[in-house]
């Protein structure tokens, strides 16, 4: 599916509160909905966002990917720190999802598709990149069919660079399981002041390591 052009500001239609009303609204008509797809009946909390993000390298970060950006909680912390000429691919299989990202975010820095994780390496080729510096995951791999978490740990593996990362919360350990196939080192944390706690995984590609060494 092609990207979904956004209009060229960087402001959020909404002030704050309003936003964040929306957003709750609009993920919890989600979740009952789709319950399979979405891992939590409330959006992730800021202390969850800000530890996922903290180690992240964003003078050097060009091309960020998000996996099931929802509402949108990481999107927006996501574009307040990336550098001015960066990019934020966004993909999502929910087209609810999809439409209110485009409604919601006018940086032109975001490009929203729908479509599966696991096709990434096209939508990344797409955008006129070949590699991504970091991806970050919230989709529950737990939920997923046979063989989906898999290939979606593979092709994102494929489409980092050396030193890139893959960035993953959940709230069950079984990502673990397919992260450790295709990445050398998966370092795992809990942050217990998000409701509920949830697991974080890092996990660099194997490139990275040989070079540091």
């Amino acid at each position: 599916m092609a990207s979904i052009p956004l209009k060229k500001n960087h402001a959020a239609t909404r002030p704050g509160m309003a936003r964040f009303l929306g957003q709750w609204g609009m993920f919890f008509r989600q979740f009952v909905k789709h319950p399979g797809m979405i891992g939590s009946v409330i959006p992730s909390s800021q202390m969850l966002v800000d530890a996922m993000l903290e180690e992240v390298d964003w003078d050097a970060t060009r091309l960020f990917v998000e996996y099931g950006p929802g509402v949108g909680t990481f999107t927006q912390s996501i574009l307040e720190r990336m550098h001015p000429d960066a990019t934020l691919i966004a993909i999502d299989l929910n087209l609810d999802f999809v439409a209110y990202l485009e409604a919601e975010f006018t940086d032109p820095r975001l490009r929203v598709v729908h479509g599966s994780a696991a096709d990434v390496r096209r939508f990344v080729t797409e955008s006129g990149s070949q590699q991504a510096d970091y991806v970050l995951s919230g989709i529950p791999f737990s939920t997923l069919p046979d063989g989906v978490g898999a290939a979606i740990c593979a092709e994102t593996a494929a489409v980092l660079r050396p030193g890139g990362a893959f960035l993953v919360y959940q709230y069950s350990a079984f990502v673990r399981r397919l992260l450790t196939p295709v990445f050398a080192r998966v370092v795992e944390k809990t942050v217990w002041k998000n409701i509920p706690p949830c697991r974080t995984f890092r996990a660099w590609r194997e490139e990275a390591l040989a070079k540091a060494a």
